[in-house]
């Protein structure tokens, strides 16, 4: 049984996605359960609609868990036999557990002050220590203690790390021992009453039966911590393994300083789903590191936690481009419609049906993104704009152009309609015409193509007369002619 366990904030980090997706090829994989859990107990990160906004976003990546929140008929439920999945309705659970952990000794109750804390960590930089709680309120008695409880007297619950030394085998990074001088004495419960990500992710683990707990590296320093906390309730502890970072190329840590960390924005993008799934999945890890495709139902069989570095991985923006155009040429023309649909309707984009698929049909091969399409269609509805010179063909002048855009007009208005049916035949007969005639191909397809697309760079002047049609090929011929 694992869990993805995230926070509320708003989006759903990318970092956040190739760890649900580790999660998830291991849970199916092992024919186990993948849960999902919002930890929403710092509430001062809390972003209302947050948890809705992120349930959507799974259902977008097609990525289904066993527990946690669903939206069924527009309405947030949970489904599974260990809810509820949102910490914000499980404070009595904690309190519970913090006061077990009181009785028996492993932990104690804290007064001490903002002020003073702020104090003690100031003085322990200046000591160049490691910033730790000073234990002052450990010494206060149990009367003294009953009496502050009893005024009302506000106060955190902290862990009282025990003598010794921790030690652990995480399946990554393998056999790790801490002293357990180095642990500060945690803070379990705050004193509004809610606790922190450490003793509720430990009573999450325990009572959801959580085996194994595949999560960020960021969380490895807390590990002992949790591990003392397993101990002190007498419970067996999950199998760890932390997922080395997402970064960027700088080795720095992925942030929004530098950049797009939202799976949201990426999709607004245009990326498909299965590319980003892809992508994210082999940052840091390759399961056969002969190729780059996979299909998620290749990622599950072949996912072995033992293959993935320790070191992270870098975010490259330019192999995700690569890999979304692998995806996008995979779709038929039919799917490709339906996926740039959601981006037309956006933009206020209205293309007749027969026209997009054709349109879709002659740029699939030029595509990075969905997104892309929005300008596209814009050349095949309007002509766009442009500087008339860019109509000569190389070492050819004005007068060539016009000339050469004269006969190809000519021979198309006495053809009829149906040459326009296939990019193939339109292809056949006007290269076989050009021959016939002892013209050159690029002085005639040269200024066609500009004066039916408007660019130096586009798709070839038979893709672009089929999209077109036979009617408005020979008006935006026709009205290059007039640039001369």
């Amino acid at each position: 049984r694992t869990r993805f366990a995230p926070s509320p904030t708003g989006y759903l980090h990318v970092g956040g996605l190739r760890t649900l997706l580790n999660n998830y090829y291991f849970a199916r994989q092992n024919h186990g359960d993948l849960l999902l859990r919002i930890e929403d107990t710092d509430r001062e990160r809390l972003v209302p609609g947050a948890i809705e906004a992120l349930v959507k976003t799974l259902e977008l990546l097609g990525i289904d868990y066993d527990e946690g929140p669903v939206i069924a008929d527009g309405v947030l439920k949970e489904k599974g036999d260990h809810g509820p999945y949102t910490q914000s309705s499980r404070l009595p659970l904690y309190r519970e557990h913090a006061e077990k952990l009181l009785a028996s000794g492993h932990a104690y109750r804290c007064f001490c002050s903002k002020e003073r804390l702020d104090e003690v960590r100031k003085q322990g930089e200046l000591a160049k220590q490691p910033a730790k709680y000073d234990r002052c309120c450990l010494k206060l008695s149990t009367e003294e203690v009953a009496t502050r409880v009893a005024s009302g007297d506000a106060h955190v619950i902290r862990l009282k790390v025990p003598e010794g030394e921790t030690t652990f085998t995480d399946i990554i990074h393998g056999k790790i021992t801490v002293p357990n001088a180095d642990v500060d004495d945690q803070v379990l419960m705050k004193s509004d009453g809610f606790p922190t990500y450490h003793l509720a992710a430990v009573v999450d683990d325990h009572l959801m039966e959580i085996s194994h707990v595949l999560r960020a590296e960021e969380w490895l320093p807390s590990t002992p911590k949790h591990l003392m906390l397993y101990a002190a309730f007498g419970w067996t502890a999950p199998s760890f393994a932390h997922l080395p970072q997402v970064l960027n190329a700088d080795r720095t840590k992925l942030s929004k300083r530098q950049g797009d960390v939202a799976v949201e924005d990426y999709l607004k993008k245009g990326y498909l789903p299965e590319a980003l799934e892809n992508f994210l999945s082999l940052i840091g890890y390759n399961p056969t590191g002969d190729r780059e495709i996979y299909s998620r139902e290749e990622m599950v069989k072949l996912f072995d936690l033992s293959k993935v570095n320790k070191a992270g991985g870098f975010f490259d923006v330019t192999k995700l481009n690569w890999m979304n155009e692998q995806y996008l040429r995979k779709l038929s023309v039919e799917e490709l419609m339906e996926s740039v649909k959601p981006f037309l309707a956006v933009a206020n984009r209205e293309v007749p049906a027969e026209m997009l698929k054709k349109i879709c049909a002659v740029e699939q091969g030029r595509l990075t993104t969905l997104k892309e399409m929005v300008e596209r269609v814009e050349g095949y509805l309007a002509m766009p704009a442009y500087d008339p010179s860019i109509l000569v063909w190389k070492k050819a002048d004005v007068a060539d152009a016009k000339r050469n855009l004269e006969i190809i007009i000519a021979f198309l208005e006495a053809e009829s309609a149906s040459l326009f049916d296939t990019i193939a035949l339109l292809e056949a007969r006007i290269l076989g015409y050009i021959k016939e005639k002892e013209l050159k191909n690029g002085n005639v397809l040269w200024p066609m193509r500009v004066a039916l697309s408007g660019r130096s760079a586009s798709p070839s002047p038979f893709e672009l007369a089929w999209v077109l049609g036979k009617d408005e090929t020979l008006r935006r011929l026709a009205a290059a002619t007039k640039f001369f």
